[in-house]
């Protein structure tokens, strides 16, 4: 009788923690990965998906321009938002949302330099496990790295907010850039972003 009591209990005790564990996956915290002075005068952000080549491009090497000149002096906010456009980059989203808040944009900053590395693979699954590779070396261990891409409420926080964009801004393609409120249209490059900035200021 003791025997069995004692089974019980420790049966008892797993699945507590158990419960706590998914507890705690549920109470991550939806956060966008922001640079910049949160009151400054142009607020910049950039809806993207991270496997779209287009947007890595521009994250190598439009955004640094930007930032060095416009947000690095205050005069700039830039938000980055997730757009993603199929189930790869949904996943590398999620693992973005699973990350210390310090972390999040120097994964960010990984994803696209090594887009062609790690989206290109076969199928889905190469694909996460090309994913759980890089997210290593940022402090998750492979149990929670599955736990993160399997968890629905950030799943539903991303793509809530994309639908969310969709309908506010027709967004159908993606770097697509929005400066204080308003959708830029045409060209997406530095010249015609400062452009429209310097115009602002």
């Amino acid at each position: 009788m003791g025997v069995a009591k004692n089974i019980i209990y420790i049966c008892s005790i797993l699945l507590l923690l158990n419960f706590d564990s998914l507890a705690a996956e549920n109470k991550i915290t939806f956060k966008e990965i922001s640079v910049g002075d949160q009151d400054a005068p142009i607020k910049i952000e950039i809806y993207s998906s991270l496997t779209c080549p287009h947007c890595a491009n521009f994250h190598k090497k439009i955004y640094p321009k930007i930032k060095k000149e416009y947000v690095d002096n205050n005069l700039a906010l830039i938000v980055f938002k997730d757009f993603p456009l199929d189930i790869a980059a949904l996943n590398a989203s999620k693992l973005l949302q699973c990350v210390d808040n310090n972390q999040k944009l120097p994964l960010l900053n990984v994803l696209y330099e090594k887009q062609n590395i790690w989206a290109e693979a076969k199928d889905i699954e190469s694909i996460n496990s090309n994913l759980l590779n890089i997210v290593q070396k940022f402090g998750l261990d492979k149990n929670y790295t599955i736990s993160c891409i399997n968890n629905s409420h950030i799943e539903d926080s991303i793509l809530n907010s994309r639908i969310d964009a969709s309908k506010k801004y027709e967004i159908n393609s993606t770097p697509t850039i929005i400066i204080n409120g308003k959708k830029v249209e045409g060209p997406i490059n530095f010249k015609s972003l400062k452009k429209i900035i310097e115009k602002i200021i």
